[in-house]
Order: structure tokens, then C-alpha cells, then sequence
């Protein structure tokens, strides 16, 4: 129930609405007019009894600054993967904008930040990416989801109706015939011993960098060959059979395999973790004279040579770890001469007499 309380000071009144509802802690605010304070019991009273009123409170104590670094401090540490990307992310948004309240935080106000990203100049000279901006708005989206959905800070994400900047669509960049036996000769004949067995398990799986380079000898099975990647961008396990030449080589190195770590390519220096073979690479792809090619179009290449030796999208995306299919399109064009085929068989099956 919503009583009012009148006090005078100095011949002033001043009228105090307090609430006190069965189950709810008491609330209460003052004001100079009556007329106030009874419509702001009024309408806190129906808030409270429809569970609105005390996140509305939580919004109007915190400032985006707090949200941010509640979630830096108790979230992040859980989510090793994105750490480092998100707290920076994070830090611009707080930068920008961390003084306004949770309550004045809008949608509006959220779009303008996106599009100052988006003129922000990279160290490349270049105006950063769409892709990226929408990574930053990733970021925030989900430190807002977290304070509504576990910290009851706010109601509702400014963000919802905030669209994505249109991403170019991904670049698809596979090694020729001629440009994969040049690199692989090259990363044979490194001073690196393991960039030839590396590179050939990277193009035969269609594994991103980390999950190849930071690979454990207890997710490999030599017997069946089949190599499980438990640390995923999806945090899904994978496994990728392993056969031929890249299970071969990789029986061989596990006969020169060090004992005092389970890393399959550990560092030299120290063996809890593992190597990085940045400098071997960009070596190996000037001797083998390869232009315009990172390791992660390693995985396209191995995506592409599978397309074009007609395997299903379905049975690509399964190798590569992606959970729809969406991310494989880009590989249908490659497998037109086996589709071409398939159309081939069955007209000749539906007309074949009528010719």
C-alpha cells in the first residue's frame, strides 16, 4: 500500500510517497507537491506489481562503466578465448560512452557510436571493416544480455533494433596445383623440421591455426587415425579422420615426441606450450613465391578441394566445424563440374530414350 507523508521545513512542505508491498523490500521518494508524489506512487506501485520497478531502479544507479567492468571483472575470466578481444572492445564502448546511465541508454545513441566506428581509421590507413564494427557491437550486445538476463540491471537490450553493417562476402583464396606443391616444397625444405608436417595436417583437415598449432598428442589417435580438436572456436568437440600421407608423417613425428610434454608441436624454449611458426611461414611463402595468402586460407584450400572432388556442403561444413551451412556457400561454385554431372545422369535418365 502507497501512503504520503507531509513534513515542513523552514514552511515548506515536502511530501514523502512511501510504498509497502507484501514480499517487496519498502520504497520511497519525496517530492515538493502532493500531486507528485501520489502520481509516482501510483504508477511505482503498479510497477512493482508487474516486476518492472526495481530493474527500472538498477538501470537508473548504473552507468554503462559499471556494466563494463562487472563483466571484464566476473565474466570474461570464464571466456579465455574472447578475453583479450572483448576487454578491448569493451574499453572503447566505455570510453565513448561509459558515463550514461543504463536507463539513458538508447538505441539511437548506440547507432551513432557504430557509425564513428566505421569512419575510425586503422592502423592499416583504412577505415575499419564492417566485419569488425560488428564485432565490437558483438561485445557490448552481449555484456547487455548478461546484466539483463543474470544481473536484473535492465529490461531490455538497446541493441535489438540495431542492424548489422553489411559484411563483403568471404574471401575464398586456394592454392593452385602449382602454388600448393611450390609452398610444399618450400616448407620441406625449411630450417623448421615440423612446417612441412604442420602445413600438410592444416590443408588435409581444414583446421583453423590455433586448433593445428595448439594440437595435444591425448586427441590423437594414431590407430584409428583420427585426430579429436577440443579446443574449438565453438567450444564443440570435432574429429577429423586422418589418412595417407599426413597420417604417415605424423606416426613418424610421434616417434621423436618429447616426454615431458603432451603438446604434438611444442615450443623449444618451453614446452608447456606450444610453437609459433609465424616466421617459418611467411619464409616458406616467399621461397615458394605464393602471394596474397594467409595460413587461415589453408582451411579454404582444403574447403575448396573437397568441393571440387563433390563432397557435400552438409559433409564439408562437419569437417570444418561450422554449425550451418551458410558459412560453406561460398564453395558451391566449385563443384559446378560435379554437379554438371549429376544434371548430366539424370536427364539422361528422364529423355534419354527420346533422343
Amino acid at each position: 500500500m502507497a501512503s504520503i507523508q507531509e513534513r515542513k521545513k523552514n514552511g515548506k512542505p515536502s511530501y514523502t510517497a512511501k510504498i509497502r508491498l507484501k514480499g517487496h523490500q519498502p520504497v520511497f521518494q519525496t517530492f515538493t507537491r502532493k500531486t507528485d508524489a501520489v502520481r509516482w506512487a501510483n504508477q511505482t506501485e503498479a510497477a512493482i506489481t508487474e516486476g518492472r520497478f526495481f530493474k527500472t531502479a538498477e538501470s537508473q544507479k548504473h552507468t554503462l562503466s559499471d556494466l563494463i567492468q562487472r563483466y571484464i571483472r566476473d565474466v570474461l575470466p570464464r571466456k579465455a578465448k574472447v578475453f583479450v578481444e572483448y576487454a578491448s572492445q569493451l574499453k572503447w564502448w566505455e570510453e565513448q560512452i561509459g558515463d550514461v546511465r543504463l536507463s539513458e541508454l538508447s538505441t539511437s545513441l548506440i547507432s551513432e557510436q557504430r557509425d564513428l566506428l566505421s569512419r575510425t581509421i586503422t592502423n592499416r590507413k583504412k577505415p575499419m571493416s564492417p566485419a569488425r564494427v560488428n564485432r565490437y557491437m558483438a561485445a557490448l550486445s552481449t555484456a547487455l544480455n548478461t546484466s539483463i538476463r543474470e544481473w536484473e540491471w535492465m529490461e531490455d537490450n538497446p541493441m535489438r533494433k540495431i542492424s548489422k553493417l553489411k559484411e563483403p562476402r568471404g574471401r575464398v583464396r586456394y592454392l593452385s596445383d602449382e602454388e600448393r606443391e611450390r609452398l610444399l616444397d618450400a616448407c620441406k625444405d625449411s630450417a623448421n623440421t615440423n612446417l612441412y608436417l604442420i602445413v600438410v595436417l592444416a590443408l588435409s583437415t581444414g583446421a583453423r591455426q590455433q586448433e593445428i598449432w595448439d594440437l595435444r598428442w591425448s586427441d590423437v589417435n594414431l590407430i584409428k587415425g583420427l585426430i579429436t580438436f577440443s579446443e574449438t572456436k565453438n567450444d564443440e568437440f570435432r574429429s577429423v579422420p586422418l589418412k595417407g600421407h599426413p597420417l604417415k608423417l605424423l606416426l613418424e613425428h610421434s616417434r621423436i615426441r618429447r616426454d615431458d610434454s603432451d603438446i604434438v608441436f611444442p615450443s623449444k624454449k618451453n614446452p608447456a606450450v606450444s610453437y609459433d611458426f609465424r616466421n617459418p611461414w611467411k619464409k616458406a611463402l616467399v621461397v615458394a613465391e605464393v602471394e596474397d595468402f594467409r595460413w587461415h586460407d589453408l582451411r579454404h584450400s582444403c574447403a575448396s578441394y573437397l568441393a571440387m572432388n563433390g563432397v557435400q556442403m552438409r559433409t564439408i561444413a562437419e569437417i570444418l566445424g561450422h554449425k550451418t551451412l551458410s558459412m560453406v556457400q561460398r564453395y558451391t561454385h566449385l563443384n559446378a563440374e560435379h554437379l554438371s554431372d549429376v544434371i548430366s545422369d539424370m536427364n539422361n535418365k528422364m529423355f534419354g530414350n527420346r533422343s
